[in-house]
């Protein structure tokens, strides 16, 4: 991993905010209604990018042999995820972390998949969106994860070197879109994405919780 670390970027779902296990709660309901099951394994193809990379959609409907009328089905599992998101704070550690990079004089950003009205909202929501210095999402770049795009564009913002910019991911799509951008990485799986394999990953920790002292370490590094 490299030592002249100057800024944080940060995914943002599953890993600021706990928002994957209410999603993947709601589909695994709707395929469960449908008579199929839905692992883990298969609907981690979808986590960090979106519906054109493998969609749960087109895969239920090869499961049943037939098309699916998803208007109502679309509303009630918004509903679900919505409810079960009520009350939700930050993931923990990731306020500690977030305010040590701050207080370290790193840059530090949320480079995400998801639109800027989800993530913007959310870290309002939570109180964090002023302790970033930047916001990257969907729109923001011509691709999302896994390619590297959105980190490019981030880096770019910030005026930084790609290898300077230390990414932290909870899915295997995030990572693959930072090795591409050619930037350090760490991967902090959570309930939905520990089950994968993260051999991409420089670095596996088990929660943000371990972010102040990896930042310590670089800055010992950089000192000497």
């Amino acid at each position: 991993m490299q030592s002249s670390i100057l800024a944080l970027l940060y995914d943002f779902d599953g890993l600021i905010v706990d928002t994957e296990w209410p999603i993947y709660q709601a589909w695994l309901q709707t395929f469960r209604d449908h008579g199929h099951p839905l692992p883990l394994e298969v609907f981690n193809q979808c986590i960090g990018t979106d519906f054109e990379t493998w969609s749960p959609k087109t895969h239920l409907e090869d499961l049943v042999g037939s098309p699916i009328d998803w208007s109502s089905l679309d509303d009630a599992r918004q509903a679900s995820i919505e409810k079960n998101l009520e009350g939700a704070g930050p993931m923990p550690g990731i306020p500690e972390a977030v305010k040590h990079a701050r207080a370290s004089g790193l840059s530090i950003g949320v480079v995400s998949s998801s639109s800027h009205r989800w993530v913007d909202g959310w870290l309002h929501k939570i109180g964090l969106l002023e302790h970033f210095d930047i916001t990257v999402c969907r729109d923001d770049a011509p691709r999302i994860k896994p390619a590297p795009d959105l980190y490019l564009e981030a880096a770019q913002r910030l005026g930084l070197q790609p290898a300077s910019c230390l990414v932290i991911e909870d899915s295997v799509n995030g990572i693959k879109a930072a090795r591409a951008a050619g930037m350090p990485n760490v991967a902090i799986p959570n309930r939905v994405t520990s089950c994968c394999d993260f051999s991409l990953a420089d670095q596996r920790i088990a929660s943000a919780h371990d972010l102040p002292g990896i930042m310590d370490r670089l800055g010992e590094q950089t000192r000497s």
